[in-house]
């Protein structure tokens, strides 16, 4: 067994001190080539007067950088608000219809012409009954029909609350029977199962037990479905049959009508929370996210004018952020942490039913659905248009073929730099030699001088011509230790490409 503690670490060998060492080595020598590498893919002026042939490409050239600045900017800008747009939790509410129905098989009344002189008594033949949940989310066009049709109710008090779930009367149990709803081009097909996390279903206790003789309902009378994990994988893959469906059905034994209650636990994201009656009366909200809920206790402390005025991350409390936070003064870095004691989960939606197994439903044609209407929240279409232009691959790739087209561009630019300053030596040595040889003298000798750290002797006068700048030999003063160590290091500043 193992003792508890820290443990010494396992020694390198000496092949894994030597591969460490050639790593180490190679990121260095990257590291060095990164940083002598050209950066600038501006051309040096005077370039197009120097070039006999390409002045025309050297000015287009320039036009198009100018262009090319432009174009920078507009495309950062315009992706910059994509991704507000995209990261921005914008939700649109629709009308999701849910029906539900029970068959029935076996049950007395419809075994009731049974030959007993068969001795045909298999078990397949003890009375149950057969329960189907199906939801749909209704079109805009439905949507609107149905805002037509509480128009034109005689009953206003139907439609005095449209946030209140519908439940079943026998005008809608005959309108809208469930129908697939096809998705437009580019939209995601939204089902039954992506609005919901998980489903239960409680029974009516009392029922089970006298069916089953007084005893108490066993496991088998429960009923509960949980959405699957769904594995990491690209935007937009393919989500396992388990959390893909429209439709959910379940068969139980029994003859004998029973009430049950359907639980629908919602799925959101981000998800909400039921915030606790304190939290609500200052973010004036009963249900939000923990975004929301941080951004409205924010919005609080900056209406009521409680921050701070020396430390603007402190802020004061009043009687009502007292009761969520339990202090008389806050931080605001840790409103999250505030908040999260306030936050609970939703309720699940309760839909009550109940399964008819006698006769009379069940005869004279297809038996009436109860319907429910459920609010939901589905995303922007928008945002799902504009999600490929912040995750796609494409995107990615076009920056890393940019960057490597700088790459070569900026070699490209030094190289047509070092070539007109050649241009410039020979054209000048050719026009005016002495003038320019002297220049030249003149010249080497000031950053001599400056190599040296000796640029006041002989007071800048003379322009190379005393004797001990013209004197050679092991004595001169080009010879000297620090003449050698600053041209050393000159030449080791020189940049090295590859």
């Amino acid at each position: 067994m193992m003792s508890a503690g820290p443990h010494h670490q396992v020694p390198m060998t000496q092949a894994q001190m030597n591969q460490a060492a050639e790593q180490q080595k190679a990121a260095i020598h990257n590291a060095k080539l990164r940083s002598v590498r050209p950066t600038d893919k501006t051309l040096p002026d005077g370039v197009e007067q120097a070039c006999v042939d390409e002045g025309q490409v050297a000015l287009a050239y320039k036009q198009l950088r100018d262009l090319e600045r432009r174009l920078d900017a507009t495309m950062t800008r315009k992706r910059l608000d994509i991704v507000d747009t995209v990261s921005r939790s914008a939700k649109r509410y629709k009308t999701l219809r849910i029906w539900i129905t029970n068959t029935v098989e076996d049950q007395f009344w419809q075994t009731n012409g049974l030959n007993v002189d068969s001795f045909d008594f298999s078990s397949n033949l003890e009375a149950s009954y057969r329960v189907k949940i199906e939801g749909r989310l209704l079109d805009d066009d439905d949507d609107e029909n149905d805002e037509a049709d509480k128009d034109q109710d005689p009953n206003p008090a139907a439609a005095d609350d449209a946030d209140k779930m519908d439940t079943d009367s026998p005008a809608k149990s005959k309108q809208q029977q469930p129908k697939a709803i096809a998705a437009k081009p580019g939209q995601q097909r939204h089902r039954f199962s992506h609005f919901f996390k998980a489903l239960t279903v409680d029974f009516d206790r009392s029922k089970l037990a006298a069916a089953a003789g007084g005893r108490p309902a066993g496991i088998d009378a429960s009923v509960e479905w949980k959405k699957p994990d769904r594995a990491p994988a690209a935007p937009g893959s393919a989500l396992p049959a388990m959390a893909d469906f429209d439709e959910f059905t379940f068969k139980r034994n029994g003859e004998e009508n029973t009430n049950i209650t359907i639980n629908l636990y919602r799925h959101e994201d981000p998800e909400r929370f039921e915030l606790s009656p304190e939290l609500a009366d200052v973010v004036d909200l009963r249900e939000a996210t923990r975004q929301e809920a941080v951004v409205g206790m924010w919005e609080y402390i900056k209406l009521m004018n409680l921050q701070e005025d020396e430390e603007k991350r402190n802020f004061r409390c009043d009687e009502v952020l007292r009761k969520v936070i339990d202090k008389d003064a806050g931080y605001i870095p840790l409103l999250n942490d505030y908040i999260t004691r306030h936050l609970k989960p939703l309720p699940p939606l309760s839909l009550p039913y109940t399964i008819r197994v006698d006769e009379a439903f069940h005869t004279g044609g297809d038996p009436a659905p109860t319907v429910y209407d459920v609010r939901v929240a589905v995303d922007d279409p928008l945002r799902a248009r504009l999600a490929p232009f912040v995750h796609g691959t494409q995107y990615a790739a076009t920056l890393r073929r940019v960057a490597d087209i700088d790459k070569d561009l900026g070699v490209i630019v030094q190289a047509i730099a070092t070539h007109k300053a050649k241009h410039a030596f020979l054209t000048g040595m050719c026009e005016d030699p002495v003038g320019f040889v002297r220049a030249w003298l003149s010249s080497q000798k000031r950053d001599l001088e400056v190599i040296l750290g000796e640029a006041t002797r002989c007071g800048g006068q003379g322009e190379g011509a005393g004797d001990e700048w013209r004197r050679g030999g092991r004595e001169s003063i080009w010879n000297s230790a620090n003449a050698r160590e600053s041209v050393n290091v000159l030449l080791a500043k020189q940049p090295v490409h590859r």
